[in-house]
Parts: C-alpha cells; sequence; structure tokens
C-alpha cells in the first residue's frame, strides 16, 4: 500500500463544500457496500477533509477572539459568540481557557 501526500486542491476547498463532502464519504462507509481499498481511500479522503475543516473553524474562533478586542489597553477578551446570553463572558472570564480539543461526539462520523 502507497501513502498519498494530502492533496493540494482539498486546501483550496470551502468548507461548506468540504463538510459536504465529508458527509457524503461517511455515509458511503456507514452503508459497508464499498470494498476494502475504496473503503481505505474514502477514509483517508475523510480524514484529509476533517483536517481540513477542522483548522477552518480554528481559524475562524481566532478570527471572533480578535474580532472582540476592546478596552484601552487593547487586551483581547474572547466571548462566547451568542448574543442572547451576555452571561457566557463572565463565566468564562473567571474560568482560564483551556486548549479546545475534538471529542468523539463532535465528529461527524
Amino acid at each position: 500500500m502507497t501513502i498519498k501526500k494530502e492533496n493540494p486542491e482539498v486546501k483550496s476547498v470551502k468548507f461548506e463544500d468540504a463538510l459536504k463532502k465529508l458527509e457524503k464519504i461517511v455515509e458511503k462507509l456507514e452503508a459497508g457496500d464499498a470494498p476494502l481499498e475504496e473503503s481505505l481511500a474514502l477514509y483517508e479522503e475523510g480524514i484529509s477533509l476533517f483536517r481540513l475543516c477542522s483548522g477552518k473553524l480554528e481559524e475562524a474562533k481566532k478570527k471572533v477572539e480578535i474580532l472582540t478586542k476592546r478596552g484601552a489597553s487593547g487586551k483581547l477578551e474572547p466571548r462566547d459568540f451568542n448574543p442572547d446570553k451576555p452571561e457566557a463572558k463572565k463565566e468564562k472570564e473567571e474560568e482560564p481557557e483551556e486548549k479546545s480539543e475534538i471529542t468523539k461526539e463532535e465528529l461527524p462520523f
């Protein structure tokens, strides 16, 4: 089995398109109808798309944090992006922010 390098075309895909393609791959793999070699190729492509989507989400999160910058000191104040819950910001300030890791529940497959 040869290990393929990451497809450069994948990096230029929009988040929404990558997510749709990833969902189709998951459906195909869950159906269990694909032969082993095809399943492995689909899995490899799915991992690549998953990493792309995760990276784009991290970038968006960082941009939101930068855009929430306020105050004369220029200190960043990350806030939850939910206008209906202003109290969420206060809770977040009281607890130190931990690096978030993707849990099984967040995986699309």
